[in-house]
């Protein structure tokens, strides 16, 4: 195994740590923010059970990244992470840019989702042997649920939860 597949193995356990540590940042406030957008309420109960789906969806990605050098392995990898990790973290980027402040999970959506989830896409193209131009298309299109869920949330005051 050379050095970009142990980079990509590392790059694949890192995504269930860096996404708790996200949710960990949002629930210091985030259903709040968003009540204070939607109607109905997001609940507290709502939010964990979508959260720890995630959790395991990411974990489980995260273990076949790790021990499979499949394309398939690696396209669906770039999905996921393109609609939890990168479309997450721009939704938070621009809701933070529209509020003119603070919402729960920026600071992780900056430091972690968008440099691991970029750093990511790179190593799966590399070493799945992926243009760069398919790991983008997936990356984007997997990520449209995340950015219609994010302009119903800012401009409509809806949601798809």
């Amino acid at each position: 195994m050379g050095l970009s597949w142990m980079k990509l193995r590392g790059l694949a356990w890192s995504l269930p740590i860096v996404f708790a540590l996200h949710v960990f940042e949002e629930s210091l406030g985030f259903v709040q923010w968003f009540n204070e957008r939607v109607e109905p309420d997001l609940s507290w109960r709502t939010f964990a059970t979508v959260t720890s789906v995630c959790f395991v969806i990411t974990i489980l990605i995260a273990a076949l990244l790790s021990v499979l050098r499949d394309r398939a392995i690696g396209v669906v990898a770039v999905a996921w992470v393109g609609f939890l990790v990168f479309a997450n973290g721009m939704v938070h980027i621009a809701a933070s840019i529209l509020d003119g402040a603070y919402v729960p999970g920026l600071a992780t959506a900056i430091l972690l989702y968008l440099p691991v989830s970029l750093t990511l896409f790179e190593a799966v193209s590399f070493e799945c042997n992926l243009p760069r131009s398919a790991v983008v298309t997936v990356a984007l299109v997997a990520g449209i649920p995340m950015y219609v869920q994010g302009w119903l949330v800012l401009f409509r005051g809806a949601s798809l939860i």
